[in-house]
């Protein structure tokens, strides 16, 4: 029995993680942590994670950039692994992950979906013949109304892999740009609106023709799945820095 401590149980994927362990007989919440007015729940509850004191083998969060650099800090001085399931960190934020992850586990993906992971595995393969080529690459994502961050940070991860090593830019505005597409550049655009779970197309557009990689989550359920799968395996972990890939070579 693997236990968590949930920052963000209250949140919309806090609350779906808290659904599935209640069911599972392999991960057990010990307690949450949220800034929110506490609510009802089956576990100890804390406004700060500096108030937690009890006994855990891996903090999941799920919560708002912001508070992550907290968190770290909190699971650096307790040993504790982590994973993080934010996205939207600031440059500074992920310095100090990288630095914590050489004194404790530290698991880091933009999106726990196995799904998505493997299509960024064919995008490293893709782009290698067809940049060559001279095919253009964009990106089109869709989420929720009440997402904050733009682009995702699926978007940038799939992006990411699109580059590789390459000298390419990402343009995030085309409005009043006034200039053709230039040739080493990924764009990106991004639809808010509703309870859109999760959209992700990747476009290579070349001369007479285009190629589509699309995927689609249909609920926030395939996250929570991926995240604690993500804690199942950091359990025990030496400090380091490990990603969805981590997982991925282990099937």
């Amino acid at each position: 029995m693997v236990k968590i401590i949930l920052n963000g149980y209250l949140g919309h994927m806090g609350r779906v993680v808290t659904s599935l362990a209640s069911k599972s007989k392999e991960v057990e919440i010990v307690a949450g942590i949220d800034t929110a007015p506490p609510k009802p729940a089956s576990f100890p509850t804390f406004s700060d994670i500096s108030d937690c004191d009890m006994p855990a083998d891996v903090l999941l969060d799920f919560s708002t950039a912001s508070i992550v650099p907290k968190i770290l800090s909190h699971c650096a001085e307790k040993s504790l692994p982590a994973v993080i399931c934010t996205t939207g960190l600031s440059e500074e934020c992920c310095s100090q992950l990288l630095e914590i992850s050489s004194k404790v586990g530290i698991f880091k993906s933009a999106n726990m979906s196995i799904g998505i992971n493997l299509v960024a595995n064919i995008l490293k393969r893709m782009s290698k013949l067809l940049l060559d080529e001279g095919f253009d690459a964009e990106i089109l994502e869709k989420h929720h109304r009440l997402k904050i961050d733009a682009p995702s940070g699926t978007a940038l991860f799939l992006a990411d892999a699109i580059k590789g090593d390459r000298d390419y830019s990402y343009v995030y505005d085309r409005t009043d740009r006034r200039e053709s597409r230039h040739n080493k550049e990924i764009g990106f655009s991004s639809v808010r609106g509703g309870s859109i779970v999760g959209e992700h197309s990747v476009i290579f557009a070349g001369r007479d023709e285009v190629i589509e990689l699309r995927h689609e989550a249909f609920s926030k359920e395939v996250f929570a799945i991926g995240a604690l799968n993500a804690v199942k395996f950091m359990k025990g972990k030496p400090a380091g820095l490990y990603t969805m890939q981590d997982i991925m070579d282990t099937l």
